[in-house]
């Protein structure tokens, strides 16, 4: 017959440890309600060092909210250039342009006497029209000034005469060069002679 085999005293021992032993977390709320835990003490704020601290974060808060507005004004004037950058673009070209355009009209004013000078005129008349059109299509007028009361932002006076008949003063008589804008800025004065 089979023997059955009883577990030793050391395996019973074990088990019962096994049984009995509780949670950790069960044992402290297990402990004694007359033992309190220990107190650490919370350092106490004096009214000078909240003041200090107090300052002190205002003195941040100003800092960022300065540093908010800069930033949105540097914003604000990139897209301001960018604007004009792109609403003047184009400028410099313009610029250098206008003596062609004024060779053009010098060569168009010589008188064309025989056949050949006026093909040649003709073709002159041509070119100086594709390059008005050009410019203009590309926002490039031509500043109005013959008659026109002198505005010292769109006229440059190098000559005055004084006033004749049926002229009155401060009024532009003679051009001797034409101005041109590109939309509202002045690319080149038109140099004129005013009456006074």
């Amino acid at each position: 017959m089979a023997d059955k085999q009883q577990p030793s005293t050391d395996d019973e021992t074990a088990a019962k440890a096994a049984t009995t032993k509780q949670d950790p977390d069960k044992t402290e709320q297990a402990a004694p309600a007359d033992k309190k835990p220990t107190d650490k003490s919370t350092p106490t704020v004096t009214a000078e060092a909240l003041a200090a601290v107090q300052k002190k974060a205002d003195g941040f808060e100003d800092k960022y909210l300065r540093a908010e507005a800069e930033v949105q004004n540097m914003q604000t004037r990139y897209q301001k250039e960018q604007a004009a950058l792109i609403k003047y673009d184009g400028q410099q070209l313009a610029k250098d342009v206008l003596p062609v355009i004024d060779n053009l009209e010098r060569a168009l004013a010589v008188e064309a006497t025989d056949e050949t000078s006026k093909q040649i005129k003709k073709g002159v008349q041509m070119t100086y029209d594709h390059m008005e059109d050009a410019l203009k299509r590309n926002h490039v007028t031509e500043i109005a000034a013959l008659g026109q009361k002198f505005d010292p932002t769109l006229h440059q006076a190098v000559q005055s005469v004084p006033v004749s008949d049926g002229q009155t003063a401060e009024t532009v008589v003679n051009v001797l060069q034409k101005g041109y804008q590109l939309k509202d800025r002045v690319l080149r004065p038109a140099m004129v002679v005013v009456a006074q």
